[in-house]
């Protein structure tokens, strides 16, 4: 299989997995026409439609959804195969030390860094789980994982998840309980989980919608300093979360989460890999990063799919 043709294919899934040509054509750095008469070619070539257009949506049609699931496949294997070459060739060695927050570290980092450290074997890995930002000129700490903006822009940062967001959800039992808000405005009704950060409580959120930006002022009856908390809380019926995406996409997957007011987009919660100095960005940290970066890209993915309720 050709370059062109290995790309023609990322572009389709990109697209499926955004609804949008234009997403997809800055996820890869190509332009919106180069991603069109990708997704042109790969029609022409199967003899199908993959895509039903219209001046405002991208939907993919049967045939482009069971394809969608072939597509996945083959990359899987061949990003697979080309880890395992990188295993057996660059022989990586040394330690890495690795800050994760607590949420994303506990419940997808220890089974991903699993697998990585399983292809190369000779990395040892340190890992500091902490929702408390670390410094990484004092600390003895190589590498941090983060959400949001950095407040060092001396700071290099290696993107992992650009497009993550917040998303507010529930579990179906407080659903049935109390009800599901019809907008952002309705949660002053609601008893909302918060997560509190050197003694700040982040009470309140941010949504946006046609250019639009609303912030309101939540309250509930439980704050925590740690992520995973404010998530156990939410899946127990406790309250309603405003969380990363990427935290809660097994939730939301399996149904033990509902999105609420998805008419609304929850702020932006970009991850990166960060680190203090250009000259730490080994060959060991790119392919830590692009690891990540495809495991994240898959787990977003899946949410995207998660049982309507």
């Amino acid at each position: 299989m050709s370059m062109k043709a290995l790309r023609d294919l990322e572009v389709f899934r990109q697209t499926a997995d955004s609804g949008s040509l234009t997403d997809a054509a800055r996820r890869l750095d190509i332009t919106p026409a180069a991603a069109s008469m990708a997704i042109k070619r790969l029609e022409e070539e199967l003899g199908v439609r993959l895509f039903v257009r219209s001046t405002r949506s991208l939907r993919l049609t049967d045939e482009g959804q069971i394809y969608l699931t072939h597509c996945r496949q083959a990359l899987q294997a061949l990003d697979d195969g080309r880890e395992a070459a990188l295993a057996g060739s660059a022989a990586f060695s040394g330690v890495v030390h690795l800050s994760a927050p607590s949420d994303i570290g506990r419940n997808l980092m220890l089974h991903w860094l699993d697998d990585f450290l399983d292809q190369h074997p000779r990395l040892q890995l340190r890992l500091l789980l902490s929702d408390r930002p670390v410094d990484l000129y004092r600390q003895p700490v190589d590498l941090t994982l983060r959400y949001g903006p950095l407040p060092d822009s001396s700071l290099i940062a290696l993107p992992v998840a650009p497009d993550n967001r917040r998303v507010l959800c529930a579990s179906p039992a407080y659903i049935e309980r109390h009800g599901r808000p019809d907008s952002p405005k309705a949660l002053a009704r609601h008893n909302c989980l918060c997560f509190m950060l050197d003694g700040y409580v982040h009470d309140r959120w941010t949504f946006h919608r046609d250019g639009g930006e609303m912030q309101v002022s939540v309250k509930g009856d439980r704050i925590a300093d740690d992520g995973e908390a404010v998530r156990r809380w939410a899946v127990d019926g406790r309250g309603i979360a405003f969380k990363s995406e990427i935290d809660v996409a097994t939730d939301l997957r399996a149904g033990r989460l509902v999105r609420l007011c998805t008419d609304w987009l929850g702020e932006m919660a970009s991850l990166h890999l960060v680190c203090s100095d250009r000259r730490r960005v080994t060959p060991v940290v790119q392919s830590l990063r692009e690891f990540l970066a495809r495991r994240c890209a898959q787990r977003l993915a899946e949410a995207q799919v998660a049982p309507q309720q």
